[in-house]
């Protein structure tokens, strides 16, 4: 995203944020209008089914070029926009959704395809809020991580999950196979639909997005670490606090065992790679060899 994009982004989730929350005479007013009782917060099952709504927004805004166009126009006045959203999805979706669908009408956008990531990183915020609701968050990001561990370690349901062109009614179906009743229904939400989404790129890459996104609603910056043998307990609490004096931060760890590194540690924190394993050593050593 460009940079009045990025902007509106913040502003859309920031009002996402007033909605789910009881934090001010706008958000009275909002929950007042939908269910006619005292402010109080969303709950879990509510916030799910707004990212529902907002997913499926944003699957509707991917397929009509010309909606995307009409609702994000610079030409026309935000308040124009704004009622043109209200007549399309007013009967259709609930009034806090509608409510961001106006608001996301209302703003600036570089690009019309914008609106779907928009929407897409909405969804996703909505159905993290759920987990936070639930007291589900950290169980949440364990189990997208591991997901991902699986789809990076089975080429063929990389493949599949990766492909574009592959039915998307038959990724569901796989999905459903592999996750229901195996993980939280936030994690079961989100993985659905973004890995049936129309940006999916590489699935382990989109699967470890969806990680980080809990990651940083923990407060926390994620370290992959990849390890010839699994760490005990102490081990994992130094190197956190090695990497908390280092980032200046709290910084959680996301293990992986792989015995191909043969020993030591390959670290990495965002683009940032700490390779001390043996395997790199080796290759160094034989480098140097051969030149």
């Amino acid at each position: 995203m460009e940079a009045s994009s990025r902007a509106s982004l913040v502003e859309a989730r920031e009002r996402l944020d007033q909605l789910s929350r009881p934090a001010s005479g706008m958000l009275e007013k909002a929950k007042d209008r939908l269910t006619r009782q005292p402010s109080r917060a969303a709950t879990g099952p509510e916030l799910l089914a707004l990212a529902d709504e907002l997913f499926s927004v944003g699957r509707l805004l991917n397929g009509q070029l010309s909606l995307r166009r009409a609702l994000s126009d610079p030409a026309g006045r935000p308040d124009d926009r704004a009622a043109l959203a209200q007549r399309l999805f007013g009967a259709k979706v609930s009034d806090t959704a509608l409510d961001l669908i106006e608001t996301v009408a209302r703003l600036r956008w570089s690009h019309p395809i914008d609106l779907v990531d928009a929407f897409s990183a909405l969804a996703t915020e909505a159905s993290l809020d759920a987990a936070d609701a639930r007291g589900e968050l950290d169980g949440v990001e364990d189990e997208l991580f591991r997901f991902g561990r699986i789809v990076g370690g089975d080429r063929e349901l990389g493949r599949i999950l990766s492909d574009r062109k592959a039915s998307t009614e038959g990724k569901r179906a796989l999905l459903d196979r592999l996750l229901s009743g195996r993980v939280s229904p936030v994690t079961e939400q989100l993985l659905r639909n973004v890995l049936t989404g129309p940006h999916v790129g590489t699935a382990e890459n989109a699967v470890e997005r969806l990680s980080e996104v809990a990651s940083r609603r923990r407060g926390q910056s994620v370290a992959r670490v990849t390890t010839a043998v699994a760490l005990t307990a102490a081990q994992e609490q130094r190197l956190s606090d090695v990497l908390r004096r280092i980032y200046g931060r709290t910084v959680g760890l996301q293990v992986t065992v792989d015995p191909s590194v043969l020993g030591g540690l390959v670290v990495q924190v965002g683009d940032e790679v700490i390779d001390g394993s043996i395997a790199h050593r080796l290759e160094a050593a034989e480098r140097r060899l051969a030149g």
